[in-house]
């Protein structure tokens, strides 16, 4: 029997108020199969972080329902919210959304401390070293490149071993180097761990490394690829861009 990590029925979702709301997504129905690596891509605009933040439960849709593990999110309180997304959720920001004033270990650290656990000995320098990162422990997102920071918040979103985890453009700051890196890291997350990987990302070689890709055009699903090769995506992703 299929599990799905993540369902969408219905979702509506926007921003703005009266003749200004824009509608981001328009009654999308998507699932997310438990242990897969899914890819998000489309036009600027298309809905792609909206759909990430309905379905991490970040953002309340407007009509339609989210489940995460079989729990629906809608009847849920802030408080009972916070508590699922803290204890099944990982998310990836693509603002990073680091502490200035923590060093970066202690920034990973952070979503093991708000859920009243002691970390492991050792279990913060390994999720910085598979970054990239095990010396730069000490240093605070100041002293930190771009690239850095977005890898402290890969691991920070990866240390409590989520059973979902939500990636906006996690590889937009990263030399193509390091994105390698980080797409393998994501891969294994699924294939290794069981863990399910929703990603944002306007690269077709990002997402190249997942099992699916779904593309989104004013705020609905319009193509749902298996596993492809990045030009096979990139020639899907320009149908899109090109007016008709």
């Amino acid at each position: 029997m299929t599990t799905h990590a993540v369902e969408l029925h219905g979702v509506t979702a926007g921003y703005g108020l009266g003749p200004r709301r824009v509608t981001a997504l328009e009654e999308v129905t998507v699932a997310f199969t438990a242990g897969t690596f899914t890819a998000v891509m489309g036009p600027s605009g298309s809905g792609k972080s909206t759909l990430l933040h309905c379905a991490a439960g970040l953002d309340r849709p407007a009509a339609g329902s989210v489940r995460i593990g079989g729990t629906e999110l809608g009847p849920l309180g802030d408080d009972a919210l916070t508590v699922l997304r803290r204890d099944r959720v990982g998310f990836v920001f693509q603002a990073f959304n680091l502490v200035s004033t923590l060093t970066a270990e202690q920034n990973v650290a952070l979503p093991l401390r708000l859920a009243g656990r002691r970390p492991a000995p050792g279990e913060l320098t390994a999720a910085l070293a598979a970054v990239g990162l095990a010396g730069r422990a000490a240093h605070r997102p100041g002293e930190l490149s771009g690239g850095e920071q977005q890898r402290v918040a890969i691991a920070r979103a990866m240390i409590s071993r989520p059973a979902v985890l939500f990636a906006d453009e996690p590889t937009g700051a990263l030399d193509s180097a390091t994105s390698r890196q980080v797409l393998a890291l994501l891969r294994g997350l699924a294939d290794e761990h069981a863990q399910t990987v929703v990603m944002v990302t306007h690269d077709p070689v990002a997402a190249a490394y997942a099992d699916r890709v779904l593309l989104l055009a004013d705020g609905r699903i319009v193509d749902d690829l298996p596993r492809a090769d990045a030009a096979v995506i990139a020639a899907r992703m320009a149908r899109l861009e090109v007016p008709c």
